[in-house]
Formats: C-alpha cells, structure tokens, sequence
C-alpha cells in the first residue's frame, strides 16, 4: 500500500485525487505544517526540499507533487498517454501549473491573505499574474474539453489550484470556458473524495517514526 504524506493543500490534494482517480489502494499521513513536521530528520530523508506531498511505494520514495503525478501515471498507465505527442501535451500543461500558476497563485494567497501588512503593489502584482494565468486557461479550454484533450493529470493538478480561486482573491467569474472545467472537474467522484484528504494531522511523533520505518524497510 502506498503511504502517502500531505497536508490541506492544493499541491497535497493533487495526489490524493490522483490515487483516488487511478484506485490504488493507499493511506494517508496528515502532516500538521504549523508545527513544522515537514522539516523533521526523518520527513526530509522522504522529502529532501522539506515540503509535501511525498509518497513510499514499497519502499521507494517520491516527492514533489509533479513527479509523484508521473510516477503514479507510469505505475498504473492511466491518465497520462503513452505516444509521445499526446505525453508531451499533457507535461507541458503539467510544467505550466508547476512553474506558473501554483507558484504565482501561492504568492498571491500569501499577500492577500497571510502578509501581516498590506502590500497593495505585492497584492496587485501576483493578482494580476493570476488572472493573466486563468485567461490562458480560459482560453485553451474555450477550444477542448480538458487541457491536454482527454482528462489527465494535467487536470488534476490544476483543480485544487483553481479551487482557491476566491482566496487567492480572483473569481472566475470572467472566465466561462474555465468555470466550466471547473464544474466538471470537481463533479467527478475521485476528486470530490480526494480533495477531503488528508484527515486531522496525527501527533508529530506517531507521522515522523512511520515514515521512518518505511523507507528503512
């Protein structure tokens, strides 16, 4: 059984709803992020940037939530195409979450939301950023159903993003073609079940030992 390390997040979420859609049998561990479980010794020999999500698979260990998309999608061959065209689609979408729209959009929740003083040139800036990214979504999906043509994990890693639309202060409300995806994305079963993962965080101690145990056996 996988063991899966995450947290309340859009990039924790990622995975959860990537097992669900793929039904490989799993459990997840919630790390509690305040109290900084995520930078123990024995979370950083899993994760070695300190950060969730990151899997053990039978002893192997895979973090960044990107790579644990691709890995799951090898695993089970679902959800990511095997002809090299239809693969490059469904990564590139994949790098334009990771290195656009989660990143920006994070910034923006931080200013928005977290920052203790109110930095309206910071807030503008990564709100504007991420309406420019909702439009480019907006707009390649005016044209497909899903991004890469068939549902992936392209999908996948972009809806728990988008799902932060409002606390990230940018609604969809100027972006149709978006909201759509939006609505059909989070109606699917796997990913309703998904995005309610992880449960309460267990006691620090009780999550660190486990992953320790499993990557020594």
């Amino acid at each position: 059984m996988i063991a899966l390390y995450t947290a309340t997040t859009p990039n924790g979420r990622k995975v959860s709803i990537a097992l669900e859609e793929m039904g490989l049998p799993y459990q997840a561990h919630g790390l509690n992020l305040k109290a900084m479980e995520q930078k123990s010794p024995a979370f950083v020999a899993i994760s070695p940037n300190g950060r969730i999500p990151a899997i053990v698979d039978d002893g192997f260990t895979v973090f960044e939530s990107g790579a644990i998309l691709i890995y799951l999608a090898e695993k089970t061959g679902l959800l990511l195409p095997t002809d090299a065209r239809g693969r490059s689609k469904v990564i590139q979408w994949l790098m334009w979450q990771m290195g656009g729209l989660g990143p920006m959009q994070g910034q923006a929740n931080v200013f928005f939301r977290y920052f203790p003083e109110k930095l309206q040139p910071a807030i503008d800036r990564y709100q504007n950023e991420v309406r420019r990214l909702f439009g480019v979504m907006d707009e390649r999906l005016s044209g497909a159903e899903y991004l890469a043509d068939d549902y992936s994990i392209a999908d996948i890693a972009c809806y728990p993003w988008i799902a932060q639309a409002d606390w990230s202060g940018v609604p969809l409300d100027h972006y149709p073609h978006l909201a759509r995806w939006f609505a059909m994305v989070g109606a699917r079963p796997a990913v309703i079940a998904g995005m309610q993962v992880p449960a309460p965080p267990r006691e620090a101690a009780a999550v660190v030992d486990t992953a320790q145990q499993l990557i020594m056996t």
